[in-house]
């Protein structure tokens, strides 16, 4: 699902204001500033690929989740420019940058495709298929859904990190490296890793490629934090957000402020907020909590590169039901952010 690379991810806070008697108010509910096209069946996860040339011509890449859903490509506008049709029930995607291909850098989408227990991949901007392979090889518990890319800064080397369904308390995930063979895109399968809680399942994914760390959700129980380098082990790093959320505990996003300091914002689904923590000290707990119009979100997505006019200081994504993607302006989740923290400091 969702990933920080080099291109910077943004976030989003709720607070509470009190009036003069202590009455606590109700805050209004951040509105899109666009919402895309509708998918024909249930969207569920974004990525955003940011064009290196242009970007304000940077396109959303989402889902649609069912057994005939697809691959959706949107501009900033919401338009629907491109889609995969025919997929079996893609779930969750993510995106990374520069891999060889032919002797040529290409830019990468990574599909989980739940029926077909595969990851499909494909080159960005156009979503040419470039390759796949199947995950979870010789195991009961398959049905891959989330999703992240890592690439590690030191080696270039990329890897998925994908989830299942279901599995076991203990190497719930498997991570693949990345590479070519005969002129396509395989993986192979590195290592297994993950503790469990075995409440729900595990979706949202994310990774932070500067700080190389893994996160992802445990659904009604709390967010697990791992080192994304397979050569540093598999030693769970910490737990957070755990009584933070009113159910399940979704989608996952980061924001980096500067190289280590920044914010992680992790979709409070049943509650229609977004729960965020400090980048730099999750442990420290929940530092604001942001109301959306989006309803029942799964995923999001968000970057702080300046994609034009209408999103200066970039946009945050988040799946709605409805069929659709809402794509906020992040200066609006800014100012709720700074409003948080100024009131938990009074």
């Amino acid at each position: 699902m969702n990933k920080i690379s080099y291109y910077i991810v943004p976030l989003a806070v709720s607070f509470f204001m009190m009036s003069c008697q202590g009455q606590k108010q109700s805050i209004e509910k951040l509105k899109p500033s666009i919402i895309t096209e509708t998918v024909v069946h249930d969207t569920d996860d974004p990525a955003i690929w940011i064009n290196p040339k242009d970007a304000s011509k940077s396109i959303i890449i989402g889902t649609d989740k069912d057994t005939d859903g697809g691959l959706y490509a949107f501009d900033l506008n919401g338009k629907i420019i491109n889609k995969v049709p025919g997929l079996k029930r893609p779930n969750n995607v993510d995106i990374e940058y520069g891999f060889i291909l032919n002797g040529k850098k290409v830019d990468i989408a990574a599909v989980t495709e739940r029926e077909t227990n595969k990851v499909k991949l494909y080159s960005l901007p156009e979503l040419k298929e470039v390759g796949e392979f199947s995950v979870f090889d010789g195991e009961t518990e398959r049905g891959p859904m989330g999703i992240s890319m890592y690439k590690n800064p030191e080696t270039g080397k990329i890897y998925a990190i994908v989830g299942r369904k279901s599995g076991p308390k203990d190497g719930y995930l498997w991570q693949y490296e990345l590479s070519e063979k005969n002129g396509t895109m395989i993986g192979t399968i590195v290592r297994k890793f993950g503790k469990y809680s075995g409440l729900k399942e595990i979706e949202s994914i994310a990774v932070d490629d500067q700080m190389g760390y893994i996160y992802y959700s445990d659904e009604q129980f709390g967010v697990h934090q791992y080192f994304a380098d397979p050569s540093k082990g598999n030693e769970e790093l910490l737990v957070f957000g755990k009584g933070d959320f009113t159910s399940d505990v979704e989608g996952i996003s980061i924001y980096p402020v500067s190289k280590n300091t920044g914010y992680i914002l992790v979709s409070n689904q049943q509650n229609d907020t977004f729960n965020v923590y400090l980048r730099e000290a999750p442990s420290k707990g929940r530092i604001a909590e942001i109301p959306v119009s989006t309803s029942e979100s799964d995923g999001s997505e968000v970057t702080a590169v300046n994609l034009g006019p209408k999103f200066p200081k970039g946009v945050f994504v988040a799946m709605s039901n409805g069929r659709v993607f809402h794509l906020y302006d992040w200066r609006l989740v800014e100012e709720r952010i700074k409003a948080a923290q100024k009131t938990a400091g009074q």
